[in-house]
């Protein structure tokens, strides 16, 4: 996956059967969970975006566990009486039934749209947010939020905005509660867990 702006490397189980999801051009596409095991236990389950025809394509197979390459995508649903809300999911291009181990590989270089925001865990150790902008064909980018931890926090908390950066982590989920009009309601954040990252030329 490398010189790639924006690649995803999944393998899970699929946790749920595919949906219609919307109409694009002549294409329909259908959305699905994909739940990835970390090394805890803790399972991220990230919802899946594929072409009808990739879904109708694949191999007919027992196996419930699916190999996932493509991109990450943002969307920004100004729909509904919540207001405008970041949905990230996960464009795919390639799915293969396996029996492949979990993996959670994400790939992106984009620039910085937001001033990185430094704080602390209730335990005490350093984590750092960023909003990465990475850009796609057709002058469109997706919008992604991604967290540094530990030192990678302090150093992520010295970029300025527009800096380009080349960064490896993992998709995770996590849940939070919102409250609206006194009604308090779950929800699930997506983010990307940075590994490992480094400055690049703009």
């Amino acid at each position: 996956m490398e010189g790639m702006n924006n690649a995803v490397d999944l393998c899970g189980s699929v946790a749920g059967r595919p949906v219609f999801s919307h109409k694009g051009g002549n294409d329909n596409y259908f959305t699905f969970p994909l739940g990835i095991e970390r090394l805890s236990g803790y399972v991220d389950t990230v919802n899946v975006i594929a072409r009808q025809d990739l879904l109708e394509n694949l191999e007919v197979d027992l196996s419930p566990r699916l190999a996932v390459f493509g991109e990450l995508r943002s969307f920004n649903n100004k729909r509904g009486e919540s207001g405008n809300r970041l949905i990230i999911s996960v464009f795919a291009k390639e799915l293969r039934f396996t029996d492949e181990e979990d993996r959670n590989i994400i790939v992106l270089r984009g620039a910085l749209c937001k001033k990185p925001n430094l704080r602390q865990t209730p335990l005490g150790r350093q984590i750092c947010d960023i909003m990465l902008a990475v850009n796609r064909r057709y002058g469109r980018s997706d919008y992604l939020p991604c967290i540094a931890w530990g030192r990678m926090a302090e150093k992520a908390a010295e970029l300025d905005i527009g800096d380009m950066i080349e960064l490896e982590g993992r998709l995770q989920s996590r849940k939070y509660i919102k409250t609206e009009n006194g009604i308090s309601i779950e929800r699930t954040a997506f983010e990307v867990s940075i590994i490992t990252f480094e400055q690049a030329e703009k």
